[in-house]
């Protein structure tokens, strides 16, 4: 089964969301984020031990990544005022390009790893799930629109703001 690049963004954001935490966050008491994919796709012990290499190589590069884009984001904010100095400000925007661009590579990257790892009917199962969240999130969005008083948009965009 081929999937579109719609379908393939949306799995890889589903596979973020569900495994691509900190080591720190996967022992939290709410469960294994792992052991909860595992069970929503019947992953095997090997699978399971797997991703979980991935993750333990890739997700602390990555939380440092996060790390320095917001030290970065910080000393923009206070380079901002009447007095500004725009090769600063630039010399600083460049950097957090940078570093935000490896931290895209490497999240991509993880996900690719990890949905490497699955069989077709796992993937299968996945795109699946990922659809019923994405409808799921629609219909909350028409939900409070309608509340709000705001006529939903078709494909569940927003208005421009």
């Amino acid at each position: 089964m081929i999937l579109s690049n719609r379908v393939l963004i949306g799995l890889v954001l589903f596979v973020a969301l569900s495994v691509a935490l900190p080591a720190a966050a996967q022992q939290s008491p709410a469960g294994d984020q792992v052991d909860q994919l595992a069970e929503a796709l019947g992953l095997s012990e090997q699978q399971q031990t797997e991703i979980r290499a991935v993750i333990d190589d890739l997700g602390p590069q990555i939380e440092a990544l996060q790390e320095r884009a917001q030290r970065v984001q910080m000393e923009l904010a206070d380079k901002v005022g009447h007095d500004y100095d725009e090769a600063a400000i630039r010399s600083g925007a460049s950097q957090l390009g940078e570093v935000t661009g490896e931290m895209t590579a490497l999240s991509l990257l993880l996900q690719s790893k990890v949905q490497a790892v699955f069989t077709a009917e796992q993937r299968t199962e996945l795109e699946m799930q990922a659809q019923r969240q994405r409808q799921m999130q629609e219909q909350m969005m028409r939900e409070q629109m309608m509340q709000q008083g705001q006529q939903p948009q078709p494909g569940g965009a927003q208005p421009g703001w």
